[in-house]
């Protein structure tokens, strides 16, 4: 008797052992209250969607003052958060505007294999890059002119690190270049030489039409635009390089 007691009371808590387990962790998980809805932002979105506010509100201030006049301090209320949650996302200042420098330049490199990828018919290939450099100024007038006025007179770190952006970018171009026939002859070094006056010339048109104003002026400035970078073909035409 004292066996079926035991048996008896041994099924009763295995019994509700079962049922308080048949209840977690699961049923806890399902309760409205406790479960996340999907459309709260996770932290890595929060993470990322604080750091591109510090960059739009750095950009925004940007507008009328260069670079070194700007404060940690008046970045951080443009962003709307603490001074102390700047360094989650950034080490420093100058971090934040070698961030701003690349996130720049990016639309220069992607305009250039645009028009590679998309094999731009050879009778319009100078109309169409100005197109393409029109374009991208125009989505991004904010970082083009944040480009111009710290290549001449910017924090030493940033003209640095434009310079090194021009350099790679040139860089790129001569190996593009070389892939035509009509260049294959020639040197490394003309080459080089080569891409950096496209690339300096698409640099200033880009400031050029950063600054205008109406669109007679951006209509000037694509006209000037195209009939330079014909001068530069020109000159290709007539080089023997050695």
């Amino acid at each position: 008797m004292h066996r079926r007691c035991a048996v008896k009371c041994l099924n009763q808590d295995v019994l509700r052992f079962t049922t308080v387990n048949a209840r977690t962790p699961s049923s806890r998980r399902d309760r409205p209250g406790r479960s996340r809805s999907r459309d709260t932002p996770s932290r890595e979105e929060r993470k990322e969607a604080t750091r591109r506010a510090i960059i739009s509100g750095a950009l925004r201030l940007l507008d009328d003052r260069s670079f070194s006049a700007l404060s940690l301090r008046e970045v951080t209320r443009e962003a709307g958060i603490v001074p102390a949650a700047f360094y989650r996302h950034f080490e420093s200042m100058e971090a934040l505007g070698l961030i701003l420098i690349d996130e720049s330049f990016r639309s220069l490199r992607d305009m250039l294999r645009t028009a590679r990828a998309d094999r731009l018919d050879p009778n319009r290939v100078i109309g169409s890059t100005v197109e393409i450099l029109t374009a991208s100024v125009t989505e991004q007038r904010d970082h083009w002119r944040f480009i111009a006025r710290e290549r001449s007179s910017g924090v030493a770190v940033l003209r640095y690190a434009i310079r090194t952006e021009i350099r790679l970018i040139t860089a790129e171009l001569a190996t593009d270049l070389g892939r035509f026939p009509a260049l294959r002859d020639w040197s490394t070094e003309d080459l080089t030489i080569l891409a950096g006056l496209f690339v300096n010339a698409m640099i200033l048109i880009a400031e050029a039409l950063e600054e205008a104003t109406d669109p007679a002026a951006l209509d000037e400035i694509t006209r000037t635009a195209v009939k330079q970078l014909r001068m530069i073909v020109v000159g290709v035409d007539g080089w023997r390089s050695s």
